[in-house]
């Protein structure tokens, strides 16, 4: 078991820089409205983790069902299927930091219908897993919580140049469509 939570550990890690390396947009027009949050975002991702590792060493139990270790492998392995598929829905227009691509055209439909961030949203499910395999309550609330504080700093940059490049069509689109968690928030 305990190789199979690394083989997928690695997998998921691996994929996210695989990701950052190969999806960064060339155009420099809009790349200052990123303000560093892609790399705050890596700094808060490896600060959790270093705190979850290190609350595991505590005894704050979510269960003494091994259930758990199995939801949490499905919740990682969900995230990581899915954040692909919502890569592939954006197609070229995805990127890793914040631009807008010539030709950029806002997707309201697929992922996007329900979300306006699904990408962030998925890559949450797989921290909730990952967070669910300390079993752990601290671990769980340390990685839920500061993960989220770092989505929600990229969004509101995200969504600020989506705003001065699409204007009132996304004010609408903001409107009508949650931010991260479908149809609650």
């Amino acid at each position: 078991m305990k190789f199979l939570f690394i083989g997928i550990y690695a997998f998921w890690f691996l994929s996210e820089v695989i990701l950052r390396m190969l999806l960064h947009s060339k155009n420099k027009e809009f790349k200052s409205k990123d303000n560093s949050t892609l790399n705050l975002i890596w700094v808060l991702i490896f600060l959790a983790i270093f705190l979850a590792v290190y609350a595991s060493n505590f005894n704050f139990l979510i269960t003494k069902d091994i259930t758990i270790y199995y939801v949490a492998l499905l919740f990682i392995c969900i995230g990581i299927i899915l954040k692909f598929a919502v890569i592939a829905d954006l197609g070229k227009f995805f990127t890793v930091d914040v631009t807008i691509k010539q030709n950029h055209k806002l997707k309201t439909d697929g992922f996007y219908k329900y979300v306006r961030h699904p990408s962030y949203a998925v890559s949450l499910l797989s921290f909730i897993g990952f967070g669910l395999s300390f079993n752990n309550w601290v671990s769980l609330i340390i990685l839920v919580v500061i993960i989220s504080i770092a989505f929600l700093i990229r969004i509101k940059t995200e969504e600020k140049v989506l705003i001065d490049y699409f204007g009132e069509e996304y004010l609408n689109y903001k409107k009508n469509t949650k931010k991260l968690i479908p149809f609650i928030y």
